[in-house]
């Protein structure tokens, strides 16, 4: 479905990076005056990087609390993965990622936490020239797309989803992240949920192996391949497909019922959430009962150090994030975190 939104995530995701460059914090993992290693003179600044889908969130967040604590926070968009990395290089003060650390790269971080601030989706966003509503998929057609199986937009097993759509005989492109990212964590957990086939063959990760298709980096970088090749199908967070007004899909959920990705739809599947012990939830695929949620929605989490010369900064701004700052996420198309989660953040976050 599209949204006419003004939301400038792409050139926001840019700036970011730039920012986070010239604070010493590249993909050399040097360290400048102004970066966040041991070189860096008081705590008046704050340096993350990591997931693209939070960037506009995160950037919305930078000027008001700078005007009101004097802290400066810069935060690099390089994808999940990549924020996973430099924190724990300890080249950024925190990371970012819409995947929770595996229990190997929460050792390798060692002594980190993750904590969930934020609450978004992933859309199937898509480029079918001349439809009249918007396109409806579930989990096993799109895995059977993404394993190469259903080839052509008429495919029957489209049709039989969308009556009365005129669907076109074109050829199905398929587009995937071809870096580090928790969209494509949450899009793979969602059809290792609904797909035996794509469980046993391809799995879930911030990096899989894809059976078919082209890749491009970051949500913008798929946002743009959608964008230029008719036919073309893709995973990208919800504030990036509304920033570049794609189309995109109403996805069959367990009740099945035809969900678009929204903030009500996004919370209802929060609301199903059973949190780990290290604050990790999934809510792809929620159950039965929850009728009105989106399937491929997802927390994102902070990732933080427990013993830092900046410990007092972070502790403030996550405080930040988790409670005023939530009055920013339903304008960038976020969900608000849930009472509980906000609960359960400030005793970990207390607890740092």
């Amino acid at each position: 479905m599209r949204i006419n939104r003004t939301h400038t995530a792409a050139a926001l995701a840019a700036l970011l990076v730039l920012g986070l460059t010239a604070a010493g914090c590249g993909g050399s993992g040097q360290t400048s005056t102004n970066g966040p290693g041991a070189q860096q003179t008081g705590s008046s600044t704050l340096v993350g990087a990591g997931s693209t889908l939070v960037a506009p969130l995160v950037a919305q967040w930078e000027s008001p609390y700078s005007t009101a604590k004097n802290v400066t926070i810069t935060y690099g968009a390089i994808g999940s993965g990549g924020g996973i990395a430099q924190m724990t290089a300890r080249t950024v003060d925190f990371g970012a990622s819409d995947a929770p650390l595996t229990s190997d790269q929460a050792k390798a971080c060692s002594g980190c936490v993750q904590i969930p601030w934020a609450l978004a989706a992933t859309t199937v966003s898509y480029n079918v020239p001349g439809l009249t509503k918007p396109l409806r998929l579930t989990g096993p057609v799109l895995a059977s797309i993404y394993l190469g199986k259903i080839t052509n937009w008429s495919d029957p097993a489209i049709t039989k989803l969308n009556p009365g759509l005129n669907l076109p005989n074109m050829a199905i492109h398929v587009v995937y992240r071809s870096d580090g990212s928790g969209d494509t964590y949450a899009f793979t957990s969602y059809l290792s949920d609904v797909s035996s086939q794509w469980k046993s063959q391809v799995g879930y990760a911030t990096t899989v192996s894809w059976p078919t298709g082209t890749g491009g980096k970051g949500n913008a970088g798929v946002a743009a391949a959608i964008e230029a090749t008719p036919g073309a199908v893709g995973y990208v967070a919800i504030g990036q497909a509304v920033a570049s007004k794609l189309d995109y899909a109403e996805i069959g959920n367990s009740a099945g019922t035809f969900v678009k990705p929204s903030t009500a739809s996004i919370a209802a599947a929060a609301a199903t959430a059973r949190f780990t012990k290290d604050n990790a939830a999934s809510i792809v695929d929620p159950p039965a009962s929850a009728k009105t949620a989106y399937p491929i929605s997802t927390f994102t989490y902070v990732i933080v150090p427990r013993s830092s010369s900046k410990l007092a900064a972070l502790k403030e701004f996550l405080t930040y994030a988790v409670t005023a700052g939530q009055k920013d996420a339903a304008p960038l198309d976020f969900a608000p975190l849930p009472k509980n989660v906000v609960a359960k953040d400030k005793t970990a976050i207390k607890g740092l």
